[in-house]
């Protein structure tokens, strides 16, 4: 459980370093995106939420089968 827990720990960090990367280096770019979310319908935005939930599960699940 604490090798779970200190995955999770990582993952998140690499979330805020990714993110903060992208706003870092291309700020025009992020607040384009940001301002074009804005714009899109509710349905859209969670159907695109559901749809990067299931390809980081099936990329978490890719990983897990080849480390072992």
């Amino acid at each position: 459980m604490e090798n779970f827990l200190e995955t999770i720990l990582i993952a998140f960090a690499l979330i805020f370093v990714i993110e903060g990367l992208l706003y870092a280096l291309f700020p025009e770019a992020m607040k384009r995106v940001l301002a074009l979310a804005l714009t899109l319908p509710t349905t859209s935005l969670r159907r695109f939420g559901f749809v990067m939930v299931l390809c980081g599960f099936g990329m978490v699940a890719l990983f897990n089968a080849m480390m072992l």
